[in-house]
Formats: C-alpha cells, sequence, structure tokens
C-alpha cells in the first residue's frame, strides 16, 4: 500500500500572498467609503475631535462640581457666539471680495500683461517650431465655434451651498453637544466591552493618550493661530494693506493645513494686493510678508510648541493632507493631521503596529537621540 500524502502546509510566504491582496482590497473599499459617505462622516469625525479637544476642559469643570451638560452648553454658546462674531465683523468685506472676484481676476491678468505677453510669445515660438517640423506647410483649419456658458460667481455658489454647509454645521453642533454632555460614558462602555484586566488597561491608557494628544495640538495650534493671525493683521495694517483684519482671519483659519494653507493666504493675499494697491511690487511684498511670518512660525515656534511627541514625518502628513483634501476638500485637510496623530498614539499600544509608528514618527534631533541614548544607557545600569 502506499503512503497517504502529506498534508500541504502553507509557509509564511504563501500567508503573504494571501494576505496583501486582502489588505489591498480592505483600503480601496475604505477610501470609497470614506469619499461616498463624506456628507455623513465628516460632522462626524469633526465632532469626535472636538469632543476629544474640549473633554481636559470638560473634566476640569467637573472637578469643580459642574455637570457636563452646563459644559455642554458653554462650549456650543462660545463656539456659536465666536463664529458669529467673525461672520458679522467681517461680512462686508468678505463678500465684496467675493462679489468682485471676477473683477478682481480680471485686474490681476491686466497688470500680469507682461508675464501673459512672454507666455504668448513662447506659444507662438513653440508654433513655429511645429510648423518647422512639418516641413514647412500648414493645413487651413476653419476655427470651431465658441460657445460661452455663463458660470456662476463664487457668492452664487456659496449661497447655492449655504443650507449643505448650515446642515452639515448642525449635525456637528448637535453631536459634539451629546459627546461632551455624556461624560466618560464612552471610556466606561470600552472598559466594559474589553475582555480582561490588561484589555481594559491599555484601551484606558490609549484613549486617554488620545485624548491628551489631541487636545494639546488643537488648544496649541489654536493659540498660535491666533497670535499669528494678530500678528500678520497688525504687520499688513502697517504695511498699508487694505481690510488687514480680513487677512489675519485667513491666516488663523488656513493655518490649520499644513503646507497649503500658507501659499494660498500668500496667494490671495497677493491676487489682492494687486487690485488694491498700487504697484505688483507692493503686492508681492504683502504676499512676502504673510509668507514669511507662516514660514517662521512653521519653522520655529509650532516645532518647539507641539513638542518631539506630536511632531510627524513631513512627507506623510502632505500626502495625509493631499488625500483627506481630494477626499473632504477643507475641513479634510484640517483633520488630516488629527487623524495621523490618533494613529500614532494608537499604535504607540499595540505592538503589532510598531513600524507603523516609526512611520508616522519625524526624524529625531541629534539632541533628541542623545538624550535617548542616555536615558538607555542609565536604565540598563
Amino acid at each position: 500500500m502506499s503512503n497517504p500524502p502529506a498534508p500541504r502546509t502553507e509557509g509564511p510566504t504563501s500567508r503573504a500572498c494571501y494576505h496583501w491582496p486582502s489588505v489591498g482590497i480592505f483600503i480601496l473599499l475604505l477610501g470609497s467609503v470614506i469619499v461616498a459617505s463624506r456628507s455623513f462622516l465628516m460632522p462626524v469625525v469633526l465632532a469626535f475631535l472636538l469632543s476629544l479637544t474640549f473633554s481636559p476642559i470638560r473634566r476640569g469643570m467637573s472637578r469643580l462640581g459642574i455637570a457636563p451638560f452646563v459644559t455642554a452648553v458653554t462650549v456650543i454658546v462660545f463656539i456659536i457666539g465666536l463664529t458669529g462674531a467673525a461672520i458679522m465683523g467681517l461680512s462686508q468685506p468678505v463678500q465684496s471680495y467675493a462679489k468682485n472676484a471676477p473683477q478682481i481676476m480680471r485686474d490681476v491678468e491686466w497688470k500680469l500683461r507682461g508675464l501673459n505677453s512672454a507666455m504668448d510669445n513662447m506659444a507662438k515660438a513653440s508654433d513655429e517650431v511645429e510648423k518647422l517640423a512639418d516641413g514647412g506647410t500648414s493645413t487651413t483649419r476653419s476655427d470651431p465655434e465658441r460657445v460661452i456658458v455663463d458660470k456662476p460667481s463664487l457668492l452664487q455658489n456659496a449661497v447655492a451651498n449655504t443650507p449643505v454647509i448650515i446642515a452639515q454645521l448642525v449635525m456637528t453642533l448637535a453631536l459634539l453637544f451629546f459627546m461632551i454632555a455624556s461624560g466618560d460614558m464612552f471610556y466606561e462602555k470600552i472598559i466594559q466591552a474589553s475582555p480582561t484586566f490588561s484589555d481594559k488597561r491599555r484601551a484606558l491608557k490609549i484613549m486617554f493618550q488620545i485624548e491628551r494628544k489631541i487636545s494639546r495640538y488643537f488648544l496649541t495650534i489654536t493659540l498660535i493661530n491666533a497670535c499669528l493671525g494678530i500678528a500678520i493683521g497688525l504687520v499688513l495694517y502697517l504695511a498699508g494693506m487694505p481690510n488687514p483684519a480680513v487677512f489675519g482671519v485667513m491666516a488663523f483659519v488656513l493655518n490649520y493645513i499644513p503646507f497649503l494653507g500658507a501659499v494660498s493666504g500668500a496667494a490671495v493675499t497677493f491676487a489682492i494686493g494687486i487690485v488694491s494697491l498700487d504697484t505688483v511690487g507692493e503686492a508681492g511684498l504683502m504676499a512676502s510678508i504673510y509668507l514669511g511670518m507662516n514660514a517662521v512660525e512653521g519653522q520655529l515656534i509650532t516645532p518647539y510648541a507641539v513638542g518631539r511627541s506630536l511632531r510627524l514625518n513631513p512627507v506623510v502628513v502632505f500626502l495625509m493632507v493631499a488625500f483627506w483634501g481630494w477626499a473632504w476638500s477643507v475641513i479634510g485637510m484640517v483633520i488630516a493631521v488629527p487623524m495621523l496623530i490618533t494613529l500614532r498614539a494608537f499604535s504607540e499600544y499595540v505592538p503589532t503596529l510598531r513600524n507603523l509608528r516609526i512611520f508616522l514618527s519625524d526624524r529625531a534631533t541629534p539632541a533628541e537621540d542623545s538624550l535617548a541614548r542616555t536615558e538607555k544607557t542609565s536604565g540598563t545600569m
């Protein structure tokens, strides 16, 4: 009798061949769900991040004997009041800029006509090269009939999207209210759902770590952005820029978006400066002031203020900002860094995600490497 065939065993390579396609399919499906469900997920994620930001405040108020419900009402009233005051104070200049956006772009194009002329000459030279490459022959073609389509203005688009924006804001504030008013209920449910004591302890550590880092990031960045906005507004006012408060608020808001926020703000400052000021050089000076102050803040102040534990790989940050901006527009770019901070904090307590944590972290400075080696040496002695 012949021996039965030995059972077939799968090695690590075979398991990896089955594993990675599943991971790829999961990532594609997750990305599709994120894009398709943006109208629902954006308010939910934003409310979750804001609740983590205000959790230390709510917990401190509870120690003083103030109920979470009262804290939730106070936070919502504060957000609505601050937003309403900003809108009322800046509505007139912003509405004027939005209404005159087509005229502003025409004025920018006219003042930059020298650059446009150079680009036209380059285009003509390119056409001549193509004719020479074709043997100097040219075919007579009738130009197609041009159809001019009137596009809605920026103000009309804003008015059309206002109901959707208001609905998402209402959902965000309502969910934020319930999450703050519920106190530590979610923490208690997570602990109750964990099967063992070690799992309960680790889950609690992860939640408090995420809460601490998110609240520290948002509160620190908000304070830095406020100081930056005030500084830019004052400097532009002294430099003679009209409506400097608008640019200060713009700097405050756009600085939540890494990399792209400063560039976008400088571009807007340059465009409006071309229309409002006498020369292109003055407009370039205003944009340089805006961009330079953002650069000082981004390279010196923010890294020192947020600390090593919140610094991330800049390449990953840029890619995440680009992805979330594509998926969820401006809100996505704002929450890209908090999502990365959450993922990194989670990976610190999961051994299998150690490589992900290393990949998400920024490069350590020589002083930090020396300090880490010193602590490691002292710990082994």
